[in-house]
């Protein structure tokens, strides 16, 4: 045979690359496809040709080629969910001679239907299996969250997530503080899971939603006919539901000074004395406490005691507020996307330039609470694959509508500092003590700004 015999002829090549993997798709540096093979383009049920050219999000669901151009790092045996099956996937950048991506390939590595099926089962069959592992472990320890939970690529995020390493393996009292809707829950839960105490169990408590005569009952117990009502045998309170684990106090700053007093010394002496109790019981819990209030504030008003405060503030721990780490916005919307899409079988894949312009604009009040519901409201109320402006709230859309760059500085920043306050106080029906409090200003420099913008 001669030397031109045996080279690979194109059409060899395509032979070859079509039957190679059961799908194949490939994409160049911006994400848009450049080759799809027959079965690919038939599982998904799309043309052939028509597929050319356009980005791989709006044909793929729940793609990563983008993803992976952007990184240049390969992803091998990932599970992707597609047309309501889960398909394990790799994902692998095309580099040029100087190193540079131009490109990537993925592949779904099956030979026919038949080993799909019997695979697809498998997978299935094990990943049910794990689903009953993480709800029985749930439901053993109260951990709902990892640190992977916790989404964002900002220097400020990253910083907190190692934080979270070191300090996860002491036993130290930690204090979150951060806005409303900042994640604090996650960080506590992801504090304890990496922990020496991550078998046992993680119990949280809403300090502000017990009602006061309550709350003692509920940190430290009753014993059978300690009050009229109380059940038979008594009950168990947070602080020995949580004993060897971590206990979870959320919104600390609302507990009346009577029941500071009584959680001071519990953590000091290490037991509790449930009520109607003759003698205090031992435990070993770690205390992980949490608010949005200005407990230094408090302090000097004597609305919260010192020694509480320096008891349970041995390390501190501040989450940024979303308007403090906007870069991880278009993170954090890629996510609600997946997740909403995921658990309601819509097709919306991507956020068009303009309605991600308006919520990189916007200061984002209520934080990653308040974004993942006005993502989930605009997935409900697109009718295309893209999240568009016309989605979002009438609020955002009139941020977006402050032209950057066409009046001077001083005009920008005062239309934007305006629209600020307008949204504020229609997200919270004009409170204006609400709204000043949102704002960071004082309830007396909120009316001199409403005077000054003409604002009623």
């Amino acid at each position: 045979m001669g030397v031109k015999e045996s080279l690979l002829t194109d059409e060899m090549m395509d032979t070859i690359i079509a039957n190679a993997f059961e799908w194949i798709v490939v994409v160049n540096h911006e994400g848009k496809i450049i080759y799809m093979n027959d079965s690919y383009c038939d599982f998904i049920g799309v043309d052939n040709k028509g597929v050319i050219g356009r980005h791989v999000t709006q044909v793929i669901e729940n793609t990563r080629m983008h993803e992976v151009v952007k990184t240049g790092k390969e992803e091998l045996a990932d599970l992707q969910y597609i047309r309501g099956n889960y398909m394990i996937a790799n994902r692998v950048p095309i580099f040029n001679k100087n190193r540079e991506v131009i490109g990537a390939y993925g592949t779904v590595i099956f030979r026919d239907t038949s080993e799909w099926d019997k695979m697809n089962s498998h997978v299935k069959s094990m990943l049910g299996r794990i689903r009953n592992y993480l709800q029985e472990y749930e439901q053993q320890t109260g951990v709902k969250y990892t640190l992977e939970d916790i989404i964002g690529n900002s220097k400020l995020i990253k910083l907190l997530k190692e934080k979270v390493k070191q300090i996860a393996a002491s036993d130290v009292s930690i204090l979150i503080r951060g806005e409303s809707g900042t994640g604090k829950e996650l960080f506590a839960h992801s504090i304890h899971q990496l922990s020496n105490r991550s078998q046992l169990p993680f119990i949280k408590l809403n300090c502000a939603a017990i009602p006061e005569h309550l709350l003692e009952s509920e940190l430290f117990g009753y014993e059978e006919g300690a009050f009229t009502g109380a059940k038979k045998g008594g009950k168990k309170g947070k602080f020995m539901l949580a004993d060897g684990g971590t206990l979870f106090l959320d919104e600390i700053g609302d507990m009346s000074l009577p029941m500071q007093i009584k959680l001071l010394r519990a953590l000091q002496e290490g037991e509790v004395e449930p009520v109607g109790a003759v003698k205090p019981i031992q435990v070993n819990v770690r205390v992980i406490a949490a608010t949005n209030r200005p407990l230094e504030k408090m302090m000097e008003e004597k609305r919260f005691r010192e020694d509480l405060y320096y008891r349970i503030h041995v390390i501190p721990f501040q989450i940024p507020s979303l308007r403090e780490r906007t870069e991880d916005i278009p993170l954090l919307v890629e996510h609600f996307i997946q997740k909403i899409c995921k658990r309601t079988g819509r097709r919306v894949t991507s956020v068009t330039e303009e309605a991600l312009d308006a919520l990189l604009r916007y200061r984002w009040p209520g934080n990653i609470r308040e974004l993942e519901n006005v993502i989930q409201a605009a997935v409900h109320l697109s009718t295309g694959q893209k999240l568009t402006l016309e989605a979002l709230p009438d609020y955002l859309r009139d941020s977006y509508s402050i032209p950057i760059g066409s009046k001077p500085l001083k005009e920008t920043l005062e239309d934007a500092e305006r629209q600020a306050i307008l949204q504020t106080l229609e997200k919270f029906q004009h409170d204006k003590l609400i709204t000043a409090k949102q704002l960071g200003i004082s309830k007396s420099s909120l009316y001199e700004k409403l005077k000054k913008y003409g604002i009623k």
